[in-house]
């Protein structure tokens, strides 16, 4: 009985020393990120009734706004396959100056809300191919919205766009799809048009 119980203490000395030496020699694996496949990109007109209209993903769906502040016009250009959406909400403007500059600051302190989570904010106004200027929000870091914008007639219309994603991936990873949402974002302000 000695002799198993000594032969059983040099064997468990043995594995030990072995898994020691064998744990110096561990090389960790690099990061990996999940694999996204993005299809080409392919557009289908809205054909909700809407004061605006412009082309939309065909693999996105438009949901009404349900949330309680909603109003008749909200939308949401929802992504199934990604779980983003770009929430779309559209004021009526009457000519209103008041109006136009109150939806300026609400775009922009909402804009500015990010600042917390936010690396950097970049701000670009262009024209679209249809003649509108556009003001685009580039929002980095982990800020639950990447991409803003709104464009305006400054009499009739003011639209506001905002990207999200309801997931609690980083984005760092959903960066190949939040490059992807950006060019849908950019097609649809570039076939934007107002409808009287």
């Amino acid at each position: 009985m000695k002799q198993a119980a000594k032969f059983l203490s040099v064997i468990v000395s043995v594995a030990a020393l072995y898994s020691c030496t064998d744990q110096e020699e561990y090389t960790p694996k690099p990061k990996g990120y999940n694999r996204i496949d993005l299809p080409n990109p392919e557009y289908v007109k809205l054909t909700e009734d809407h004061p605006y209209t412009f082309e939309i993903s065909k693999f996105a769906e438009v949901l009404k706004d349900t949330s309680p502040i909603a109003e008749p016009h909200w939308i949401d250009v929802y992504y199934p396959e990604y779980k983003c959406n770009v929430q779309i909400t559209y004021k009526p403007l009457h000519n209103n100056k008041q109006t136009l500059n109150e939806l300026f600051s609400d775009s922009h302190r909402l804009k500015g809300g990010h600042q917390k989570k936010a690396t950097s904010i970049d701000e670009l106004v262009t024209k679209t191919d249809k003649g509108k200027y556009v003001t685009y929000f580039e929002l980095e870091g982990e800020v639950p919205s990447q991409f803003q914008f709104y464009v305006t007639d400054s009499t009739k219309h003011f639209l506001r766009g905002a990207l999200y994603f309801r997931t609690a991936t980083k984005n760092d990873s959903l960066s190949p799809v939040i490059e992807y949402m950006k060019n849908d974002i950019v097609h649809m302000m570039n076939t934007l048009e107002w409808k009287n």
